[in-house]
């Protein structure tokens, strides 16, 4: 009888154990899909955006004085003051037409292709006169025919030239912000979505608890523990992630600006300090980075809000060489950085300066980021420790640390973590500590 009852028991443990496997997956299925469409569409926003702005780029290049440059030489093969071995025109029609093949790789705007295509119809327009201009040289200079060329072909073509690239650079900039409107949509959309499965999952596994046997309670708390354990990570991960966003946002509003105001050098700036924060955000999906990366992650940042804040914001870094190889969770450091500045300097009058710095305490490590800025109340700094500790957060509460220092205290222990200190009308002083880790294997 007891044979018969063990089997009895053990059948209906297998029936009931396939039974919650089938739901989980039931369950995991929506997840999973709904992963896959975020997943392709960040990858299709991704490569829109890189064409988008390397197109802007590759356009900047075009110089701004191609037409007063090429009008004076070719004045200057006219009067005699060059000749034409010496002449500067083939080589200004070469970079601009390298200029013009190479946006035909980034753009998908019909409109600019043809622009494009009338651009090097212009440039071999150029290119034929000159080679008139010439021949008349060598047929007894003839004066006034080749004035008559520059003043009726060559100044006309050129200001054409110069006036189709412009409205190519306007035409690409129009893209973007349309393409930053449709961005934030999918971005909300997405958002609504992510709340709706997160919903319904949760709802369905308060279904399954009730309904399971109590028997297997143990071992689903134990599992459910470590998959809270993974989601938390996965949820800091996911607000840090939907930081960055606005951030892009914000920068490329400055690229388009600072594009629509023709200062091409420090467009060309936050283009590369922008794919520099990106690629260190990346990081090939890696959890750690060395310290090196991380200090180059918000080098890039506080080069693009520089530009952006320039009249209120200084930093420093100064963190010695023999922490660079240790190994840090990626976007530690530029989260502080980030509250530094819109906590710390944008609220003080006058703006200051942020420093990161490093100190090395034999096992462990320090990273600190200092600011001259605001400072924080006694109240509110209590706060903010009070969160810290793991007690619920309030509205105001500052969740990129919040961020920072779970992760932290996940992946390494509680004994490491964030500490802050502040003084109102002072400034504040985050630490962050952390071991020191050269290599380390993260479980999955």
């Amino acid at each position: 009888m007891k044979k018969i009852l063990k089997k009895q028991t053990e059948g209906r443990k297998s029936t009931l154990a396939t039974q919650i496997r089938i739901s989980y997956l039931i369950l995991l299925l929506p997840n999973i899909v709904f992963m896959l469409f975020a997943f392709y569409n960040l990858w299709i926003i991704r490569e829109r955006y890189n064409d988008m702005l390397n197109s802007v780029v590759a356009a900047s290049e075009f110089s701004l004085d191609f037409k007063e440059d090429f009008d004076y030489e070719t004045y200057l093969l006219i009067v005699g003051n060059v000749s034409p071995d010496e002449s500067r025109t083939s080589a200004l029609l070469a970079g601009a037409r390298n200029v013009v093949e190479s946006l035909e790789q980034y753009t998908y705007n019909a409109d600019n292709r043809d622009r494009l295509a009338s651009a090097l119809k212009y440039l071999n327009n150029l290119d034929g006169y000159i080679d008139k201009i010439k021949v008349n040289l060598e047929n007894e200079n003839r004066y006034e025919k080749n004035m008559l060329i520059w003043e009726n072909d060559v100044q006309i073509v050129t200001a054409l030239l110069q006036e189709t690239i412009n409205e190519y650079i306007y035409y690409e900039n129009k893209q973007i912000q349309i393409a930053q409107a449709q961005n934030t949509e999918l971005y909300f959309n997405i958002l609504k979505i992510s709340i709706a499965i997160f919903a319904f999952i949760l709802v369905a596994i308060i279904v399954v608890s009730i309904v399971g046997p109590m028997w297997i309670t143990k071992p689903i708390e134990e599992q459910v523990t470590r998959e809270q354990k993974q989601l938390r990570k996965a949820e800091f991960e996911l607000l840090q992630a939907q930081i960055n966003p606005h951030f892009l946002y914000n920068t490329l509003d400055t690229i388009v600006w600072s594009a629509e105001a023709g200062n091409q050098k420090q467009v060309v700036k936050m283009v590369g300090s922008l794919s520099d924060f990106f690629r260190s955000s990346l990081n090939k999906g890696k959890e750690l980075v060395t310290v090196r990366d991380e200090l180059q992650h918000v080098r890039s940042y506080l080069e693009i809000q520089q530009i952006r804040y320039q009249d209120i914001l200084k930093y420093e870094i100064d963190v010695p060489q023999e922490l660079f190889d240790y190994q840090i969770p990626k976007i530690t450091i530029q989260p502080i950085v980030e509250n530094a500045l819109y906590h710390g300097i944008k609220n003080k009058r006058g703006g200051g300066t942020i420093v990161v710095s490093g100190k090395d305490e034999g096992e462990t490590m320090l990273i600190q980021v200092k600011d001259d800025g605001k400072g924080m109340k006694p109240e509110r700094l209590k706060e903010i420790r009070r969160g810290l500790l793991g007690e619920k957060l309030g509205n105001t509460a500052i969740y990129g640390l919040y961020n920072v220092n779970e992760r932290i205290r996940l992946s390494f222990g509680e004994e490491y973590g964030v500490n802050v200190e502040s003084t109102y009308e002072v400034g504040s002083c985050i630490s962050v500590r952390l071991p020191k880790i050269l290599n380390i294997i993260v479980e999955n």
